[in-house]
């Protein structure tokens, strides 16, 4: 074997580690986890490092079901993402999917500022960049950067959840009164907190008006949270 395949031993020690001092704690933690996934949520989040999905939400594996892309975007040509929404609603039968973006995303900070980062993200970014550009008079009313930046995380997330409550596995299971609903959130890497925008979809009964409803909600959560922008 060659040696640069040790490069990373010192990880494969850490988990060696890790898995000790779990069964010490919990002598039956692996047992379990075997046994079977039965997890009532799915999270669609980012992919940055700084976001550990079940941690956030104090889960244990096996209660959370994740996936994870740049700027949490849910795209219906994606089959990665759909296949995962699909999977989670049919096969395991969640009752919640959670959007879940996060103050201080880069790709987020890449689409509002046009920055290019030169392979295939920059167009995965467009998805964000067509956020920005639906919401484009109301992002330009806040006083710099920093806001701006924010308040599209913040829409970032709206415009996803909606994605997801068009994606036709979330349209079949409502049609067939199968219990499940659809939430916007945010975290914030400086506090830790996660924060609900207003979205919260339990049937197509929930879509009217929704995007106005909610943006209105952000708005004025935007005017009186005293942490603006995070």
């Amino acid at each position: 074997m060659m040696a640069g395949n040790y490069d990373l031993q010192h990880l494969i020690d850490n988990n060696a580690r890790w898995a000790a001092r779990v069964v010490k704690n919990d002598p039956g933690f692996f047992r379990r986890l075997v046994a079977q996934q039965a997890p009532e949520y799915l999270w669609i989040g980012c992919a940055d490092s700084r976001v550990p999905a079940n941690e956030v939400v104090d889960l244990a594996p096996g209660e959370l079901f994740v996936h994870r892309n740049v700027a949490n975007v849910v795209n219906h040509s994606d089959v990665n993402c759909q296949s995962v929404i699909q999977f989670a609603v049919d096969v395991l039968k969640i009752k919640h999917i959670m959007v879940v973006g996060h103050y201080g995303c880069s790709g987020v900070r890449a689409a509002l500022t046009c920055q290019r980062v030169n392979g295939v993200a920059d167009h995965w970014l467009g998805h964000v960049r067509d956020v920005a550009c639906r919401h484009q008079p109301l992002i330009d009313l806040e006083p710099d950067e920093a806001h701006r930046f924010s308040l599209l995380c913040e829409l970032n997330v709206l415009e996803q959840a909606l994605n997801v409550c068009s994606s036709l596995t979330v349209q079949d299971a409502w049609a067939r009164g199968q219990p499940l609903t659809v939430h916007g959130w945010i975290y914030g890497l400086g506090d830790g907190l996660v924060r609900h925008l207003d979205v919260a979809v339990s049937g197509p009964a929930d879509l009217g008006q929704l995007r106005e409803r909610a943006v209105r909600g952000i708005s004025e959560a935007r005017r009186t949270h005293t942490n603006r922008p995070d």
